[in-house]
Parts: C-alpha cells; sequence; structure tokens
C-alpha cells in the first residue's frame, strides 16, 4: 500500500494535468465561428448537391416529356444554361469550402485564449487590414447569395404552378390546361413547346416521381441558399466582434506601451536624483 500511493498520486496529478489542457484548448476554440463554418457548409452542400440533382432532372423533364432537344452547333439553349449552373454549383462549392477554412483561421487568431496560449502579442496593421478585409467579402457574399436564394425560388415557383396542375386535374374531370414554356422564358417567343392536361406526356409526367423529386430537391437548395445567408449574418457579426476586439487591444497596446515608458522615465528620473543627493552627502 506504501508503495501504491506514490504511484496513485503521480497519476492523479498526470491525469489533472490532462485535464486542465483540455480545458484550455477547449476554451481556444472559436465557438461562433465554428457554429457559422458548419451553417455554411450545410447551406452550401444542400445547395449545390440537390441544386445539381435538380437541374440533371429538369434535362430529363424537358427532353422526354416536353420533347425539346439540344441545339446544334454554338447556339445558347437552355440546356447549355444548365450545363452553366452546373459548373458555377461546382465552383461555389469549392470556393466556400475554402472561404469557411480562412475564417476559422481568423476566428481562431482573434480569439482572446489564443493569447494565454501562445503567450502576449502585438497588434499589427497588417491584422486589423485583414480584419477589415473579410468583413467586406462576407458583406458582398451575403448579397450574392441573397441573389442567390431570390434566383432560387425562380424553379420552384415554376415547378410549383407544374405541380399545382398535376393535381388540379385529379380534381376537375374534364378541364383542359396547358403549360406553355415560352411564358418562363425558356424557349423564344417563335417556338411552341406547350405540353396540355389531356396529352398523353402530360399523364405520364404527373404519374412519375421524376417531377415530384425535382420539385422538392429545388426546395432543398432554396433552403440550402438560405442556410448560406444566415451563415454569412452570423460571420459577420463574428466578424465585427472580432474587429472591435482588435481594436480595443490595439489600443490597450498603445496605452501600456505609453505607461511603461512613462514609468520607466520616473525610474530614471528618481535615479538620476538619489546619484545626485548621495554625490552632493558625499
Amino acid at each position: 500500500m506504501a508503495e501504491q500511493t506514490p504511484r496513485f498520486q503521480a497519476l492523479l496529478s498526470e491525469s489533472t494535468g490532462c485535464f486542465e489542457c483540455c480545458i484550455k484548448c477547449l476554451g481556444g476554440i472559436p465557438y461562433a465561428s465554428l457554429i457559422a463554418t458548419i451553417l455554411l457548409y450545410a447551406g452550401v452542400a444542400l445547395f449545390c448537391g440537390c441544386g445539381h440533382e435538380a437541374l440533371s432532372g429538369t434535362v430529363n423533364i424537358l427532353q422526354t416529356y416536353f420533347e425539346m432537344a439540344r441545339a446544334a452547333g454554338d447556339v445558347i439553349d437552355v440546356f447549355t444554361m444548365i450545363d452553366i449552373f452546373k459548373y458555377v454549383i461546382y465552383g461555389i462549392a469549392a470556393a466556400f469550402f475554402v472561404y469557411g477554412i480562412l475564417l476559422m483561421v481568423e476566428g481562431f487568431f482573434t480569439t482572446g485564449a489564443i493569447k494565454d496560449l501562445y503567450g502576449d502579442f502585438k497588434i499589427t496593421t497588417c491584422g486589423r487590414c485583414v480584419s477589415a478585409w473579410f468583413i467586406m467579402l462576407t458583406y458582398i457574399f451575403m448579397l450574392a447569395w441573397l441573389g442567390v436564394t431570390a434566383f432560387t425560388s425562380l424553379p420552384v415557383f415554376m415547378y410549383f404552378n407544374l405541380w399545382t396542375i398535376c393535381q388540379n386535374t385529379t380534381l376537375v374531370e374534364g378541364a383542359n390546361l396547358c403549360l406553355d414554356l415560352r411564358q418562363f422564358g425558356i424557349v423564344s417567343i417563335g417556338e411552341e413547346k406547350k405540353i396540355c392536361t389531356m396529352s398523353e406526356n402530360f399523364l405520364r409526367m404527373c404519374e412519375s416521381t421524376e417531377l415530384n423529386m425535382t420539385f422538392h430537391l429545388f426546395i432543398v437548395a432554396l433552403a440550402g441558399a438560405g442556410a448560406a445567408v444566415i451563415a454569412m449574418v452570423h460571420y459577420l457579426m463574428v466578424l465585427s466582434a472580432n474587429w472591435a476586439y482588435v481594436k480595443d487591444a490595439c489600443r490597450m497596446q498603445k496605452y501600456e506601451d505609453i505607461k511603461s515608458k512613462e514609468e520607466q522615465e520616473l525610474h530614471d528620473i528618481h535615479s538620476t536624483r538619489s546619484k545626485e543627493r548621495l554625490n552632493a552627502y558625499t
């Protein structure tokens, strides 16, 4: 028992040190930036993934039920625009993955616990400029995501109209309702691409699961874009708080420098006077 007691105390002190180290490390995590990053990644993933699949479903619906074909040559048609939107989605996914990491790094370096981990640090002009740059860039991205959200609501509205027509055909017998793609600007005015409730293609489209799946995918993509907007607003609040912290830290740093300089001058004055009195007494 006497031999086990020192070993137990050593293990207890070691576990206590590890616990304190873990608490100190957890205190250095910028939780506000972490929540905003998770929300941003979730929103971008929903928008990009569901938006990509919804665009692919739209191509199948247009080719199968509206009997549309890709234009030959370099003519820009609806299928070319859909391909461009897919490439834009790839770029959005990559860009905001990197941007989320950058904002997390900025949150780590402006968290107060970093000062405790790495000792006292100096707030430079470059650090303040980086914080201001992130605030401006995040504000621009927030406006961009608002535009993306508004743009994503257009296919949701179109599919809602199509889904409503399918529901009305089952409720009202003998009703001949038509959907013309020229109303939505998908095809040119001179090209008539219309589908009516009495046609076989319309009945097959309403009975298929492809229409319902594409409609709900666009709804989820719209929700993802809204989540990205909320994440950008959250980031703006976090970055503004970090900017205020950096600004206060800079002021405190100047105050400490002036204070230490004054104390050094007072110390030099007292030392000089003490030497003069000692020389006079001698």
